[in-house]
């Protein structure tokens, strides 16, 4: 795999209706809605704001045989109004609801984790080989009539498994893995192959980025180990809402974008579903800007391993590199205060300012804790000239340096001098792909000095600022080379906070550094059973200032308890206007009235003393 430059991943064509998929075919959009499926009028016109929106494809949640048989009005309801985008049908837990949505939807998506297998118990079941064998038969047998539906009414079948809702099955076998993840899907999708039916999509989605990153990775290598070359449909699930979910999901998919994998994708937010499409457009049209760039002509590291990256060893300095939580340095270049409260940098770059400044291209990076918002205070010290270096007397330097500007002088100072900081830079329109190549030719010259990344935008929209930071810096956090980031937009017209909580969101998403309460929570759906929106800001008004502590807000029970694994506490719908609480996957309390669970939450969060009151 070329790492460095960028080339979207071949996959086959798949027709959904008249909206074909992968090939040479634009990575498609979609949505899903979040009206009752038996509300056929509110589903028409959500499906519409979609639509109008950009969206290309449109997914409903079919609970049972009523939902799925009411997608005939729905889809009749659209096309009388001019509308052909596809209806897609979610399906879960019934393989009987799946066979009838195939009638009436162009695509269904289908989940492995409880297509045939039990409700999860998160009980460890124990399998010999051959009983092992006769589980997969009964998965061919209750799926096989399902292709055969989908063949003769030409309907498509998504294969989508989520981190959430794998099997007790897969999870006895595998655990929590990456490798449990894809072979449940791989269970799936050999069948189809083995009936010759090809019309296939495949998801592999989870609220953490670097699991849900790290699992396509392997998936794909997965299926081109046996032959296959399927279209991929990205999203990261239960991302949140606001500027989290924004950079959540830019995090991840960037990530793989980076890689030319995708084909459609979907920006899972708590919010209006519509509001998902500016913000996946966005994303898409900011990767496609790579096609056709300047070749990078980088070497990859052996050691790297790209499917299961360890973080790169690097000399520590002060608290940056080595084991140290990745920093972030803020640029602060009219003097500008810094925040005092969790969004405060570590470091501030404040530019060439010293009148007395050996070099005129020196500039000064100085210890947030002593930054008084004026130039008297330089403590720290960087240089665009190798000179500057050897005079420098300051404990910490900071080096300025591109991919190209690594050639055998820079590398023989380096080498001398593995205290030096280096600051990455790039004006390459794939700066991923040369960010890539410095790290890799550090490592493949034994370099050992830490990389901050030096992320340079003008933007004037912090949702811009947002998408593209988190897409480009996606795919470094997860390969495991970000020491720091040093994220700057010129201009003015983004405030100086609002850019360093950007930097620290992304850290955050990367799961490198919590510096607040982590939201995890989904987008919702039909199933939904609380209004989601409202509940989320109470819970937030609540919690926002408990750092570092991780909590799920599920609309209903599908992917609720598996995605809480990776929560402390999970607000789970359990009925109309009923809420049970979890910690971890345990369920606490059950069946709460909605309009007491909120209360009970931080009451269980006070009990367990995972609660500090507010200043």
């Amino acid at each position: 795999m070329d790492y460095f430059n960028y080339e979207r991943r071949h996959a086959k064509e798949v027709y959904v209706g008249a909206t074909p998929m992968g090939g040479a075919n634009s990575i498609r959009i979609q949505s899903m809605t979040n009206t009752p499926t038996m509300d056929t009028e509110a589903c028409v016109e959500q499906a519409k704001r979609i639509i109008d929106a950009g969206g290309e494809y449109v997914r409903l949640t079919t609970q049972g045989v009523r939902e799925a048989e009411n997608l005939k009005n729905i889809n009749i309801g659209l096309r009388s109004q001019g509308y052909d985008t596809p209806l897609i049908a979610d399906v879960h837990f019934n393989p009987n609801v799946a066979e009838v949505a195939a009638l009436y939807a162009e695509k269904v998506r289908i989940n492995p984790g409880n297509y045939v297998d039990a409700a999860r118990t998160f009980k460890r079941l124990e399998y010999t080989d051959e009983e092992y064998i006769q589980e997969i038969q009964k998965i061919r047998n209750r799926l096989v009539p399902l292709l055969s539906i989908c063949k003769a009414n030409h309907t498509a079948l998504r294969i989508g498994v989520n981190h959430g809702s794998l099997s007790d099955r897969i999870m006895s076998r595998y655990g929590d893995t990456p490798e449990g993840m894809v072979e449940s899907c791989m269970e799936f999708l050999r069948i189809c192959v083995e009936e010759n039916f090809m019309n296939v999509v495949i998801s592999i989605k989870a609220s953490n980025t670097i699991v849900m990153i790290r699992t396509v990775r392997l998936l794909v290598m997965q299926m081109e180990k046996e032959n296959m070359n399927f279209p991929l449909h990205l999203g990261v699930t239960e991302a949140g809402d606001g500027e989290d979910g924004r950079i959540k999901s830019a995090l991840g998919i960037g990530a793989l974008f980076s890689d030319g994998l995708g084909d459609t994708i979907r920006v899972s937010l708590s919010e209006a579903p519509e509001a998902e499409i500016p913000v996946a457009r966005k994303l898409v049209d900011y990767i496609a800007k790579r096609k056709d760039h300047p070749y990078i002509p980088a070497r990859a590291n052996e050691r790297f391993n790209y499917i299961n990256p360890t973080r790169r060893a690097t000399i520590p300095v002060g608290n940056i590199g080595g084991d140290n939580i990745p920093v972030v340095i803020s640029a602060r270049l009219e003097n500008n205060e810094i925040s005092k409260g969790p969004f405060k940098p570590d470091y501030v770059y404040c530019g060439q300012k010293n009148p007395q400044a050996i070099l005129p291209d020196t500039g000064y990076i100085v210890d947030a804790t002593v930054w008084r918002g004026d130039e008297h205070t330089f403590p720290a010290f960087t240089s665009a000239q190798l000179i500057g270096l050897h005079h420098c007397q300051a404990n910490m330097k900071f080096l300025f340096l591109s991919y190209m500007g690594l050639n055998d002088e820079v590398t023989a100072c380096l080498r001398r001098h593995p205290e030096v900081i280096i600051i990455a830079q790039s004006n390459h329109p794939n700066r991923v792909g040369e960010f890539r190549g410095l790290v890799h030719q550090l490592m493949n010259e034994n370099l050992s000095n830490p990389v901050v990344f030096f992320q340079f935008y003008e933007e004037s929209n912090p949702e811009d600022l947002q998408i593209k930071s988190a897409a480009d810096m996606g795919a470094l956090i997860c390969d495991g080379f970000c020491d720091g980031i040093l994220l700057y937009n010129h201009g003015g017209k983004i405030d100086d906070e609002t850019v360093d909580k950007t930097a620290f969101g992304i850290l955050q998403a990367g799961r490198v550094r919590m510096t607040k309460t982590e939201y995890i929570s989904c987008p919702g759906c039909g199933r939904t059973l609380y209004n989601l929106e409202s509940t989320i800001a109470k819970v937030k008004k609540a919690t926002s200032h408990l750092k570092g502590l991780k909590i799920g807000i599920m609309g209903c029970i599908v992917n609720g308890p598996g995605e809480m694994a990776d929560a402390d506490y999970g607000y789970v719908g359990a009925g109309r206007g009923k809420i049970s609480l979890y910690k971890k996957k345990e369920c606490i309390r059950k069946n709460i009235p909605e309009e007491e669970a909120v209360e009970k939450l931080i009451e269980l969060i006070k009990e367990n003393g995972d609660y500090i009151e507010q200043e």
